[in-house]
């Protein structure tokens, strides 16, 4: 919700640019709820593109500092964040948690992947490394060097607001950029926050700005020439806009939409480990994760029958609580749109036919009523036509898509429009082994229910699910965030040659 500012006893938050934090100037801000209770409880300012102007203007003057700096000390600051971020480690994760709705336990997982990725760019020495062939010909040596693209820019989502921006401005800053992070206007604190750290760590002011903001930003972003890069996560429609927007304008992209995460069940698998795994990758972060498992797919009567009743049973037992409470297994959605979007998600699938087993509208949280809560669905008996399978519902709804073969299930995933991740739980080894070499998605797990890569792997989806040739994190990261130059180096050494017209040869 846009709105202008009015006398307010919530907080009002800032830009970070130029190494200090900066008030808006648009007139036009946003609120930021407390899913848990349904409040407001501040309100960020939407940035004008004057504004956007001066955070790249302010990003270009500190690159070229930090760009000169070598890179055993630009990890030294990435390495003195790790340590400020693990002293801070509760109260982030409180206020990741007071913003999205996640729970604790969750809102520290999201903030340690994020340093994994930390962790694995301060190896930025070693990755920036060039490449030497001496004697390519007669007194002929040949080299290339990785040098940094300049500005670069995120755009990262709410789901997670540590995370997804650690995992973008992580190797980009060990590469020698500067970087312009636009986060989600739902819960910009911890990248807010996050910024006041780095500074802490010793990153010269200006390398790292924080710009809030909706469209206006982003287009500024997208066709600014001083913007050489643009990393973005959210959904399909606006990742392709964004993908497509920045290649008319020179600038490379990597842009991660939407998914429809399988899990194909055999007949041979431990339903017991299979239905805990579902119940957590379904459910957990109340289903708004990119990488979730909201298709459940068992291969064979019995084994479909024998799955539905026993996540039917584990679904009753769920607790769905205030993102603070201990015993929460999930917290609330991020706001009232998101119920009232995944409450017709579910509607529709009634309405298209599938077997409601669990119905989560209208769950209500004794003494936060005004929180923006949903319990666990599930549906039994989806077909591959149904609205709720062909599309990306994003909050907690688990559907169980039947098939009678391993070939049927191979299928699924392999001709969804989306191909982000999969899993597949089996005993057999040859049937894991066919099914991660055929099927048709970016990222496998085996035996493993949210297959998200360990940080010095690349994660990215296929498909609609991923727009770009290089993917977030492991070497790929510095590949997209730097450009390589390559050197012809001859040294004459009295060598005396005549006039050539010829491209010269290294024979």
């Amino acid at each position: 919700m846009t709105t202008q500012l009015t006398e307010t006893k919530t907080r009002e938050l800032t830009h970070f640019v130029g190494g200090r934090h900066v008030a808006g100037t648009s007139g036009r801000f946003s609120d930021v709820y407390d899913p848990s209770t349904g409040e407001v409880q501040a309100t960020v300012p939407l940035a004008s593109a004057a504004e956007v102007g001066a955070a790249i203007a302010n990003a270009e003057e500190a690159q070229l500092e930090w760009g000169a700096w070598n890179p055993q000390r630009r990890a030294r600051v990435l390495l003195k964040f790790l340590q400020l971020v693990d002293r801070d480690m509760d109260s982030l994760a409180r206020l990741l948690s007071s913003e999205h709705g996640k729970t604790i336990a969750d809102a520290k997982g999201d903030i340690q992947r994020g340093i994994e990725v930390i962790e694995f760019a301060a190896g930025g020495p070693h990755l920036l490394k060039g490449e030497y062939t001496t004697s390519a010909g007669t007194g002929i040596d040949v080299y290339s060097m990785r040098q940094p693209l300049g500005v670069v820019a995120g755009i990262t989502p709410f789901n997670f607001p540590a995370m997804i921006p650690l995992w973008k401005m992580g190797p980009a800053l060990a590469a020698g950029n500067s970087f312009i992070l636009k986060p989600s206007e739902r819960d910009p604190s911890v990248p807010l926050r996050i910024a006041e750290l780095f500074l802490e760590a010793g990153l010269p002011a200006g390398v790292l700005n924080v710009v809030n903001g909706d469209k206006t930003a982003v287009d500024v972003l997208l066709t600014d020439d001083r913007v050489k890069a643009i990393g973005f996560v959210g959904s399909t429609p606006i990742a392709q806009y964004i993908y497509e927007t920045a290649a008319a304008h020179g600038k490379r992209a990597q842009c991660f939409g939407g998914a429809k995460n399988h899990m194909i069940v055999m007949p041979d698998a431990d339903l017991d480990q299979v239905a805990d795994a579902l119940i957590g990758a379904g459910y957990g972060s109340a289903g708004e994760r990119c990488m979730a498992i909201s298709v459940a797919v068992p291969v064979g009567k019995e084994t479909g029958d024998a799955l539905a009743a026993k996540l039917a049973e584990r679904v009753k037992g769920l607790k769905i609580g205030h993102s603070h409470d201990e015993n929460a297994d999930y917290g609330p959605l991020i706001n009232a749109d998101a119920v009232t979007r995944v409450s017709a998600a579910i509607q529709a699938g009634i309405d298209e036919g599938a077997e409601l087993l669990a119905d989560g509208r209208g769950h209500v949280v004794e003494g936060y009523e005004n929180g923006f809560y949903l319990g666990p669905t599930l549906f039994d008996n989806v077909t591959t036509d149904m609205s709720i399978y062909q599309e990306e519902v994003f909050g907690p709804v688990l559907i169980i898509t039947r098939v009678d073969t391993y070939e049927e299930a191979l299928r699924l995933p392999s001709e969804h429009k989306y191909g982000n991740g999969v899993s597949i739980y089996t005993r057999d080894g040859d049937t894991a082994r066919d099914f991660s070499a055929r099927v048709n998605t970016g990222m496998v797990g085996v035996n493993v229910p949210i297959p998200v890569p360990i940080a010095y792997h690349t994660f990215g989806g296929w498909k609609k699910s991923g727009f770009g040739d290089l993917n977030q994190h492991g070497p790929d990261s510095f590949r997209f965030y730097t450009k390589t130059k390559t050197v012809t180096s001859r040294w004459p050494s009295g060598i005396k040659d005549g006039t050539s017209f010829v491209i010269p040869t290294m024979h």
